[in-house]
Formats: structure tokens, sequence, C-alpha cells
């Protein structure tokens, strides 16, 4: 998580605590529902905070990657006050006498939102750059140029180093003009020197990190002035670890088997693997306690709807590439694949019933996985599965694409979250490089993100097909 958001976390925190306390000070004293006098107690304060700071996170108060305007920032801190008032709702039917009264509530509200606008909109001018300088001049540290325009984070490039006789595709800080391989793109900052004087380009530019882009390495590479900057405190990044970092997902093109070798991450320990499933069977039982009164609903829908089983049992391949069988409320047609066989779901899909629409929308369709997650077929976070027939025809076209069944497929995934459904090729490459980025860096709060990440995909119905 950035720094930047981390630091907006805690100020939302603080401020929730002083919003909270002062709309008590400022109201007249208040009595419970027993006529006792009342307290704040830690629970209530604990309460307010996970409302808002949860209700932020749902109208994506705390999104860093863009530089939202005043407008928007005022926008999304009015519609978060507006979520809130639900868990506050819940919690005053369930506990009356937890929360002061309705009306303190509603000011300490207010304070809140007034404080956070003003410390978001604050935050939007305080955005410093990673001063970056690329070791390369051609085609791939144009990318990296690329790639630091649109980056989660704020990058900068202050500069190209030319190294050996490398096709240069940047003008040098001399010449009028500067190249760029798209057009439209804003021009590239030029080169400022050459390698021989790496250190003292770092130094006169503050480089934050070095991004090495050389399209060959081998009797070129000045590891003398590269490890001076090492030396001195500059972060040296590769292409592919800078594209992770800036996208949060993996540079497929770029990586070859050595980098899967040296690179951190893709570690599973015992202790991770036995929290995880426990979480799954809890996080499963609890789905299915909440879900299965809706259960006979959905069912008439669908028979209503259209004839044809209730449940749609379907092969795919999970850990270890080990088939099992996926299953889900029916929301296409009984002869769906009869003519056609496998093929992916498009857009405005004919197969797909009335109710099928709203069950996909909904991500309803999926509530039978809850039974795959509690018999160790899935997790509740992971790679979505896909189907035996699709898996051996993208082997055979994309590079690592068999790596993402080194882990459990999941009933929701950082592929899900960050990309669209996917129905072709294309599709399927970029939700590669999510799947592997999510296996490079397995974490409890990486699983925390993607879950707090599909709720909101859930509630605003985000990539269903």
């Amino acid at each position: 998580m950035p720094v930047r958001v981390l630091v907006q976390l805690l100020g939302d925190l603080l401020l929730a605590v002083a919003a909270l306390s002062a709309a008590l000070a400022m109201r007249p004293l208040q009595f419970g529902p027993d006529g006792e006098l009342y307290q704040l107690s830690a629970t209530a304060v604990v309460v307010f905070i996970a409302s808002v700071l949860f209700s932020s996170f749902l109208m994506d108060v705390y999104d860093g990657t863009v530089k939202p305007r005043k407008r928007e920032v005022f926008i999304r801190v009015v519609l978060a006050g507006m979520a809130a008032c639900l868990p506050f709702s819940i919690v005053y039917a369930l506990t009356p006498w937890l929360l002061p009264v309705k009306e303190t509530l509603l000011l300490a509200l207010f304070l809140f939102a007034a404080g956070q606008f003003c410390l978001h909109t604050a935050f939007g001018y305080v955005r410093l750059p990673q001063r970056i300088l690329v070791l390369g001049t051609g085609p791939l540290a144009i990318q990296v140029g690329e790639i630091a325009l649109t980056s989660c984070s704020p990058s900068l490039v202050v500069g190209y180093v030319s190294c050996g006789a490398e096709t240069a595709s940047i003008a040098r800080k001399d010449e009028k003009t500067s190249v760029s391989v798209h057009a439209g793109q804003p021009k590239a900052e030029p080169v400022v020197g050459d390698a021989a004087l790496l250190p003292q380009l770092a130094e006169e530019y503050r480089a934050d990190a070095l991004v090495v882009a050389l399209s060959e390495r081998r009797g070129v590479f000045p590891v003398s002035e590269v490890l001076q900057c090492k030396m001195r405190g500059v972060e040296i990044l590769d292409t592919p670890t800078f594209y992770e970092r800036s996208h949060k997902k993996l540079l497929l093109e770029q990586i070859n088997p050595s980098w899967f070798f040296f690179s951190g991450g893709f570690r599973r320990t015992a202790l991770f693997v036995v929290i995880k499933r426990f979480l799954d069977i809890v996080l499963s039982l609890l789905g299915l306690v909440i879900t299965l009164p809706f259960f006979p609903i959905i069912a008439l829908l669908i028979k209503v709807d259209s004839p044809g089983p209730l449940f749609f049992k379907q092969i795919r391949t999970g850990f270890n590439e080990r088939t099992f069988v996926l299953y889900k409320f029916r929301t296409m047609r009984q002869d769906a694949e009869l003519a056609t066989g496998a093929v992916w779901s498009t857009e405005n899909d004919p197969r797909i019933t009335r109710i099928g629409v709203f069950l996909r929308t909904s991500r309803i369709d999926e509530l039978p996985q809850f039974f795959n997650v509690l018999r160790g077929d899935m997790s509740f976070v992971g790679p979505r599965p896909e189907r035996p027939e699709f898996v051996e025809k993208l082997k055979q076209v994309i590079p690592y694409y068999s790596k993402r069944h080194f882990v459990k497929p999941g009933l929701t995934g950082w592929a899900q979250v960050c990309y669209p459904y996917g129905a072709s090729v294309e599709d399927a490459v970029e939700k590669l490089r999510y799947d592997l980025y999510y296996t490079k860096n397995l974490s409890a709060f990486l699983d925390l993100l993607i879950v707090l990440e599909t709720i909101k995909v859930v509630l605003f119905g985000r990539g269903g097909r």
C-alpha cells in the first residue's frame, strides 16, 4: 500500500476519534434507554471508526491512482458519509445503547466529513514522485518512460543514460527534439549523459532509483558505475520489477526464467497455508449460513424463467492442474453449448437467460462455490479457475500460463477486482499478469485487500458478464 494512502488512513482514524469526541462535547448530556448517563465506550469508538473508514474505502476516497479534483473529493466524501449511515442504522437496531443519540452521531459524521474533505484536498497537492534515471536509450527505455507515465504511484523520469552501441530512440540533451515511440505520448526526457558518468548523473539529477532498460547487457553493462550508485543509496531496478511495482501486475514480455529464480516472492509458508485454509472454512461456512435461506427464492426464479437444472456443473482446472467440478447457479439455456462446444461468454450473450443476466451481474450465480471452497477444491481468494479446454489452448500461446496453478483457484482474485470479465486470449494474457502478481506477492494483507475490493465490485456490479 502506498505510504500516501497509509498516512491518509492514519489521519482519518485520528480525525474520526476527534470528530466523535467533539460532537459529544458540543451536545448536551445524554442518557441511555435505561436512564443512565451515556458514557462513550471503546467499542462505540471502534464501531464509528470502522464504519466511516470502510464507507470511505467503498467510495474510493483512498484511491491513490489518480489526483482527484476538489469536486471529486467532495462527492466521494459525501457519498461515504451517506454510506456510513447504513452500518449505524444496523447498530442502532441491534444495540441501541451502544452509540450516542442520532443527533450527536450525525454531528460527528458531519465533522468527520468536513475534516476529511480538507485533509484529502490538502493531500492532493502533496505528491512527491520518485525520481527515475533510466539506463538505456532504445525501445525498452522508451517503454520505461511510458510505464512511469501510467504508474499507480507518481514517478518522474529525470533522464536517460546511454550505454554501449544500443540504437538510440531518444535524443540527447543538446538536441532540439526527442522521439517517442507512440504518437500522442508526451516527449521523453533527453539523454543526459553516458554510462561512464552514471554516479555523477544520479547525484546531479537527485535520482531515487535507476531502472536498467538495456535490450542487451552482455559486454556493455556498466557494473562498476551501477555498483557505485547502489552504494550511494540509489535503488536499482530492472524493467519487469519497475513495471510490477508501478502497475501491480507482471510484464510477461520482458520476463525470463532467471527473473523468477532470483526475484523475491513466490513463497508459501506452512503457517500461511494452514491459516488460509482455516479462514477458507470459516468464511465459506459463514457465507453458506447467510445465503442458504435465499437459495429457494433463487431456485424458483431460475425454474420459472427457463427449463433445465437448478445448478450448473462444469469441469475446471485447479491446484497443480488437477481438475474438479465447479458449481454455479444456471444462468444460460440448457443447450447453450450444444452446437458450439466450449466458448467464452460474450457481451450481451444470447445464451444467457433473463434471470441469468441479474445473477451474473450481481455474482449471485457463484454462491454455490462456497461448497467448492469448503471441500478444498478452491480457496476464498486466488486466480479464477479456467476450463481445461481453454487452459490447454492458452498454455500453447501464453508464456508461463501454467504457473497460475501453483496456488489454489479462488472465489475471487486480484485479476477479478482489477480487470473486467475476460473473453479472449488477449484478456487471458492481461489477467495472467495480475494472477502471477498475486502468486508472487501472496500475503494475508493482499487477501484482505482483495476481499474488500470484491465487496465494491459486487455492490457496484463491476465487470460482470
